[in-house]
């Protein structure tokens, strides 16, 4: 007597697109995320990365194809992140400063007083 064991595993594919390429933040050397973004969605290594449900996935482009990756081809640096740390990422932008010698809002008078 012969027995037949079928096992099927359905893992969630990201749907995960941008209509362009989305805006990327280095967040460390060799790591970019996607700004202010749902998901939690790396750059490295010419691949986007994404993680869900404990699982990784990667894809060369931005408008999807998303196929799983083993635990063991993720690269080191984000492998160990914690998620949700990079979820809605937004850049922090300089706080814009007077050089100096300018005046702050006064005009520069010329000539006799």
């Amino acid at each position: 007597m012969l027995a037949q064991v079928r096992v099927e595993v359905n893992v969630p594919v990201p749907t995960i697109t941008f209509h362009a390429p989305p805006p990327l933040v280095v967040v460390q050397p060799g790591v970019q995320v996607v700004e202010d973004s749902d998901d939690e969605v790396f750059f490295v290594d010419g691949f986007y990365w994404c993680r869900r449900d404990g699982r990784w996935f990667r894809t060369r482009t931005h408008n999807g194809g998303w196929a799983f990756v083993e635990e063991r081809r993720v690269p080191r640096p984000i492998y160990g992140l914690s998620p949700g740390q990079y979820r809605h990422w937004k850049h922090e932008r300089p706080a814009v400063v007077e050089p100096p010698g300018r005046p702050h809002g006064k005009e520069r008078h010329h000539g006799k007083h």
